[in-house]
Parts: structure tokens; sequence; C-alpha cells
């Protein structure tokens, strides 16, 4: 029996493919471009999740990977019933109950709240991940400001966030299919600390050794320059009112991924010491 990854070259996948992989499981790793795609030798890769469902036993359900027409979500979990799949393991989010106004990652083509439902009403064994804000987000956001100068430029330097290492989803979401052990749960996964934007920057800063500092900027103009990167104004008023909201309901912690692995999740000043190349200008990378 195969555990089929959709997703499988994102920041989750592809170290949920190689936690499989290493386990000693038969993974399908589904990409879009399965000639160039690189994985441990062990992983079948294939070209889509038809192709990759005859035989499975369970099935990882990224919904950015599958696309944003809810229709294809529901045709893709009835494949997983007519293929005798028998565990779906849906890739949601802590903010998924949220208005849509509020979830930003809607207008990059995640549906977390719809996989979530696809997966719970299937019929089949089911376990939702409901992460909070990657890691990698902020390397997204803010990396391309931190190579140019010692300033983050953003709003709400107050808002909160506790930041989760994408490996650490990746963690999880192999045990919930390897085991049965989370099987019919909902499971919010946040790092291991709450911090506001302010100190998130600070934190960077101290891994670089640098002085950074966050300056707090009026949201129209955080929304002109995301426009003028190319993201949907859409995207921009949807990230700033979620900022907003931890203003008066502050970001928490959980502690869902201690529990489940029996390791604390990572700090987010770890991954970024781990991850200073993603924060340092070229120049200095080399040198790393």
């Amino acid at each position: 029996m195969s555990i089929v990854v959709t997703g499988a070259t994102g920041n989750v996948g592809r170290p949920l493919v190689a936690e499989l992989a290493a386990a000693g499981a038969h993974v399908r790793a589904v990409s879009r471009s399965p000639q160039t795609a690189q994985f441990p030798s062990s992983v079948e890769v294939v070209g889509s999740t038809a192709e990759a469902l005859p035989g499975a036993s369970a099935v990882f359900l990224n919904s950015r990977a599958l696309g944003p027409d809810i229709h294809e979500l529901a045709n893709v979990v009835a494949q997983c019933r007519d293929a005798g799949v028998t565990k779906l393991v849906a890739l949601s989010a802590i903010n998924a109950d949220d208005d849509f106004s509020r979830q930003p990652s809607r207008f990059r083509g995640d549906r977390n709240k719809e996989v979530e439902q696809v997966a719970i009403s299937s019929g089949l064994e089911w376990v939702s991940l409901r992460p909070t804000v990657f890691a990698t987000n902020f390397a997204g956001t803010w990396s391309a400001q931190i190579r140019a100068g010692d300033v983050v430029a953003g709003p709400y330097a107050a808002a909160s966030a506790a930041p989760i290492v994408d490996s650490d989803i990746s963690a999880v979401a192999a045990r919930a299919l390897l085991t049965d052990e989370l099987v019919g749960q909902q499971i919010p996964l946040t790092g291991p600390q709450v911090f506001t934007n302010s100190e998130l920057v600070r934190v960077i800063g101290a891994a670089l050794h640098r002085p950074l500092q966050y300056l707090e900027v009026p949201a129209h103009l955080v929304r002109e320059r995301f426009i003028g990167l190319g993201f949907p104004a859409e995207f921009a008023d949807a990230y700033t009112a979620m900022l907003a909201e931890t203003l008066d309901n502050p970001a928490f912690v959980t502690q869902d991924v201690e529990t489940i692995l029996g390791r604390p999740a990572t700090a987010f000043a770890d991954w970024v010491a781990r991850q200073r190349d993603l924060f340092t200008p070229e120049r200095e990378g080399s040198h790393v």
C-alpha cells in the first residue's frame, strides 16, 4: 500500500515525503513536473493525483496543489473512495473558521475550510491539520527588505503570531498518515511562542547580528506595495485585516506539536539561525 502526497514539492510536502520515506513507507509524490522533481530514490513520482491513487491507503490533501475549484476537491475525494483509500489527512489552517476577508491565503489558492469539510464528510478516516502562519511566510514577506537595509516596514507593529516551522507540520502529518492516533481530530498547530511583528524582526536581527527594526506604516501603503509586487488587492486587504484582528485577539500557543511528536515545537529563532541565507544578501550568504 502507498501513501500519496499532493503538493509534494511545497514547503510542507517535500519534508513530509522525506519523513515518510525515512519511515519505510512507499510514497507516491504528486508533482506537476515529475520528470524534474527530486526526491529520495525510493519515492515514486507521478504527475497527477488520479495516477497516484490505485492501491493507495492514505492521501495527504493540499488544497492549493489541487486547485481552487471546490468541486475538484470533492472529485478528488470521490476518486479516493473509489480507489479504496481509507484515510485522508487535510492541510487546513488555524483560521479556517474566520471570515474569508481575513484569510489572505485564499487569494493564493488555498481552500482551507473546504478541504477540511470534504475530508470530514468523505466517510473515510480523516485528520485535519490546522497550522498557524508558517515561518517561511516571514521570509517571503520580509526578506527583500532585510536584504536591502535594517528596517522592515509593515502594518501593525503590535500584531501577533506564533509561527510554526514548516517541517514541524510535516512531522505531524507523517504521524497522522502512518498511525491511527490522530484520526477524527482537528488539530491546531502553533510554534512554541507568541511574538509581535516588532519582536519577530528583532529575533531575525539577532540571528543575523544586525540591528533590525520594524517600522509601522499605514495599511493603505502596505496595500499599494503588495499590489506593486503583483499580489491581488484582495490579498493585501485580507493580510492587513488578519493582522488587525490580533490586536484585540492576540495569537495563542497550543501544545499539540509537543504532545504528538514528543518534543517541543521548533523555536522561530532556531529556524532563522538555520535559514540565515533567506535573509542575507547573496554576496554575504556565499560565505556562510
